[in-house]
C-alpha cells in the first residue's frame, strides 16, 4: 500500500495543528508554511477533514483551525480513511459478502489479500493522532536543548 501526497500531507497538517492549537486557533497559512505545504491544497485537505469532523474553523480575526475532538480520540485510520478511501493493499472481489469473483471458492490467495487488509486497519486504527503529537513534541523539545 502507498500512501497519496493528500494522507501524508494530511497526517502533518494535524500533528502541526495539534502541536500549535492548544491556546488558540491555528491559520492555515502558519500550518503550510511550517510544513511546506501549498496553501490551496492544504485549504482542500480542511475542508475534507472538516466535513468528517476530524477539525473545526473558527472564523474571525482570531480564526483558523483546532482539532474537532481530542488527538487520543482520532486514529491514524480515521484520518487516513478520509483523505484516501479505501486503506485495503488489494482488492479482492472475493473477500466481500458477496463474491464477484468467479474463482472465490477455489482460490487461497484472497485469504493472504484479507490477512493484509485486516493487519493495516488493525495498525491505523490502533494508532491515535494523540501519541503522534505527544513524540513531535519530544522531538522538539530534545531538538531545542
Amino acid at each position: 500500500m502507498k500512501l497519496s501526497t493528500r494522507a501524508r500531507y494530511g497526517l502533518r497538517a494535524l500533528i502541526d495543528l495539534g502541536l500549535h492549537s492548544e491556546e488558540e486557533a491555528v491559520s492555515i497559512q502558519s500550518i503550510a508554511g511550517r510544513q511546506n505545504i501549498s496553501v490551496s491544497y492544504l485549504e482542500q485537505l480542511m475542508a475534507k477533514l472538516k466535513r468528517a469532523g476530524i477539525v473545526e474553523s473558527i472564523r474571525g480575526a482570531q480564526g483558523g483551525y483546532r482539532l474537532g475532538r481530542p488527538g487520543n480520540e482520532i486514529s491514524v485510520g480515521d484520518i487516513l480513511r478520509v483523505l484516501e478511501g479505501s486503506l485495503d493493499a488489494a482488492d479482492c472481489p472475493g473477500n466481500g459478502q458477496e463474491s464477484t469473483c468467479e474463482n472465490a471458492d477455489l482460490c487461497v490467495a484472497r485469504f493472504v489479500w484479507k490477512r493484509i487488509n485486516e493487519s493495516i486497519t488493525s495498525a491505523v486504527d490502533y494508532l491515535m493522532l494523540g501519541e503522534l503529537i505527544e513524540e513531535s513534541r519530544k522531538i522538539q523539545d530534545k531538538a531545542a536543548k
